[in-house]
């Protein structure tokens, strides 16, 4: 099945793709000024991080105070990447935008929970992310989620 996202081109449903796409989104009646992006990222694809950053830039667009958009583009990209170079799985990514609040999730689809650890000095490349995660947003979290699951933070945008 195929479907025509706005702004985007043709969704291929029910396959998967080793590069990061759209998925459609349907918004409730009653939920104003808000804002989605979903995407099915696949399996050990890192070409979907800066994919990803650029999606979310894009929805961003003027959003929150100064320097809010870059930090969430940074954890965003953490997140993505944790679940792409750890699980060797499809992960998922939704970033919802609310007035004043963005919420960023990256579902995967391996139980195993993710351990924020303390920097080995020693190994400059590996071991920050959720630090940084922990550091800059306003909220942070793991939640199970069926087969797998959630790793997602929150920032409050503030007045823009």
């Amino acid at each position: 099945m195929t479907r025509q996202v706005r702004g985007g081109g043709p969704i291929h449903l029910g396959t998967s793709s080793p590069k990061a796409r759209d998925e459609p989104t349907d918004s409730k009646p009653g939920e104003l000024h808000r804002a989605q992006l979903r995407r099915r990222l696949g399996r050990s694809d890192l070409r979907a991080v800066p994919e990803v950053r650029g999606a979310l830039r894009e929805l961003l667009g003027a959003w929150g105070r100064p320097g809010k958009s870059e930090i969430a583009e940074l954890l965003t990209s953490e997140l993505v990447t944790n679940a792409l170079v750890h699980t060797d799985r499809d992960a998922i990514l939704t970033a919802t935008v609310r007035p004043g609040r963005l919420r960023v999730e990256v579902r995967d689809f391996v139980g195993r929970r993710p351990k924020l650890s303390a920097v080995n000095a020693e190994d400059s490349t590996h071991g920050r992310g959720l630090m940084l995660v922990q550091s800059l947003s306003d909220a942070w979290g793991v939640r199970a989620h069926g087969v797998g699951k959630v790793v997602w933070f929150e920032l409050d945008g503030g007045p823009a």
